[in-house]
């Protein structure tokens, strides 16, 4: 049984439809009901929906213990729900909006990891699974999105910690995808020939695809991955090695 948070749109809702599609049950968690209802019957393949605010503990342990006892385990989680609403330099951000950044990219994911592990994981015979979403952000600094990649520089950490303390009952990894078209990025790359120019900077000449982020995502929650833990897959078409840099 897998629950994806922020699994209505993009990469979430990606993964969510392979998981799907490979047999697995699927849980959508998402803020808005009508949006989870969309994109579960989109998935199809009976998967489920769960409204809840990821950022918000008690709408975390209200979806963990429903899932839980409708479906009896969560095998997989991926944390995938993330928010960035500022961009400038890290220094003159506001104190709400650094929280809410940290409340939602690295406090969510450490929190949902929590209740999994509590409700169910520890409590499995077979190996269960934690996958974090970080990003290509974490490992450079940034003019303009500082804040974001800090909390997706420490996921990747949290990702490395959880991973040293839940093993063996449960394996945690982190993929970290490279500018992928989803409209949280569609800011970086719907301008004027501005996918042409960023994608000329990666050796493979294009950006992500929610369906790359959705190959890797399975690939690190399934059984062809079973030997490994606390690792963060970088995803990016080799950008970071190029000269495409997005800001």
């Amino acid at each position: 049984m897998a629950l994806v948070t922020g699994g209505s749109r993009g990469i979430g809702k990606a993964i969510a439809a392979r998981l799907a599609q490979a047999g697995a049950q699927v849980v959508i968690a998402s803020r808005k009901a009508d949006v989870c209802a969309t994109a579960a019957a989109e998935i199809g393949h009976g998967c489920g929906w769960v409204a809840a605010n990821v950022g918000e503990p008690e709408d975390a342990e209200r979806a963990v213990t429903r899932v839980v006892g409708e479906h009896g385990a969560v095998d997989i989680l991926v944390n995938n729900a993330a928010t960035n609403p500022y961009l400038g330099h890290t220094v003159d951000i506001d104190l709400p909006r650094w929280q809410k950044i940290m409340q939602v990219n690295l406090t969510a994911p450490l929190v949902w990891t929590q209740l999994a592990w509590r409700q169910s994981m520890r409590h499995s015979a077979a190996q269960s699974v934690v996958l974090n979403v970080s990003s290509v952000g974490g490992y450079w600094t940034s003019p303009d999105h500082g804040a974001y990649d800090v909390s997706k520089a420490a996921l990747m950490h949290l990702t490395r910690q959880l991973a040293a303390e839940l093993g063996p009952a449960a394996r945690v990894n982190a993929l970290a995808p490279g500018l992928t078209r989803t409209d949280f990025n569609k800011g970086l790359f719907q301008r004027e020939g501005a996918e042409e120019a960023i994608a000329a900077g990666y050796p493979l000449k294009r950006l992500g695809t929610v369906a790359d982020m959705a190959s890797v995502a399975h690939f690190l929650v399934s059984d062809d991955s079973s030997w490994i833990t606390g690792q963060s897959l970088l995803v990016d078409g080799g950008g970071i090695y190029g000269f495409a840099r997005t800001g």
